[in-house]
């Protein structure tokens, strides 16, 4: 992801269900969020963001990384993606959620990038100085939901694939509630008064389109290389046109 908090709003409901199936879970950030707040410096709003986001992590019993890049101003270079690389190396994914290739918000552009680069390259022997791990390979790759479910651009993102997060839901409440240094800032910034409430009420959004309570939605990277088998379509069916494409409800 590219800030925390950015995962308890897009995917948290997803890495849970996975979780509770047996699978490590890790969170990672390219950016400490050191621009996400109205006072301090920056050195100090990103340690109190890194500690929030290792207390959400926690409650999933995951693991939270931050590659430690400027907050707003985070680009697609070497450096980045060497990071990311060798992040990847350490984690030897076999799953990865980035964020959606085209949002408002550019850094999360550019975190998508990273995630899909680092995903096809990471273990390639010479990418890393990192130790390899046995069996790693080209991960499942799927791209969070934008934000209100629209792109740059305003327009709507169609979902390749919808998971059911109603069980799930007060425990993503939860670990969004652990970013408290948000909650002035995103009223400050982005007019969002309660973002609790406001990420609550875009989850039921999206599962009421697809015929649940609550849902997380994704698109999966299906280029060359890449599994193309829904596969948190199979750990977690909904009834869609098929397994690869869920289609709202008019």
């Amino acid at each position: 992801m590219a800030h925390p908090d950015d995962a308890e709003i897009g995917c948290v409901g997803t890495l849970i269900r996975l979780a509770e199936l047996g699978w490590e879970i890790h969170i990672a950030t390219v950016s400490a969020g050191d621009c996400g707040a109205l006072t301090g410096s920056p050195s100090e709003v990103a340690e109190i963001r890194i500690a929030e986001g290792v207390a959400a992590a926690k409650l999933a019993n995951a693991r939270f990384h931050c590659l430690r890049e400027p907050d707003g101003r985070l680009v697609y270079d070497r450096v980045a993606l060497q990071k990311t690389i060798d992040l990847f190396r350490d984690v030897a994914p076999t799953l990865v959620i980035t964020m959606p290739m085209s949002d408002y918000h550019a850094d999360h552009e550019i975190t998508s990038q990273l995630g899909r680069a680092a995903s096809f390259v990471y273990a390639a022997p010479n990418a890393s100085e990192r130790p390899l791990t046995d069996g790693s390979t080209v991960p499942y790759l799927y791209y969070s939901d934008g934000h209100g479910g629209k792109d740059r651009m305003g327009q709507p993102i169609i979902p390749t694939t919808i998971v059911d997060i109603s069980e799930q839901l007060d425990q993503k409440t939860e670990m969004l509630a652990c970013h408290k240094s948000q909650r002035e800032w995103l009223k400050a910034h982005n007019g969002i008064d309660d973002y609790l409430s406001a990420m609550r009420h875009y989850c039921t959004q999206r599962g009421q389109q697809y015929g649940v309570h609550a849902a997380e939605a994704f698109v999966q990277h299906r280029g060359h290389g890449h599994p193309s088998n829904d596969i948190l379509a199979e750990l977690f069916p909904l009834l869609t046109s098929s397994q690869s494409q869920a289609k709202p409800r008019n």
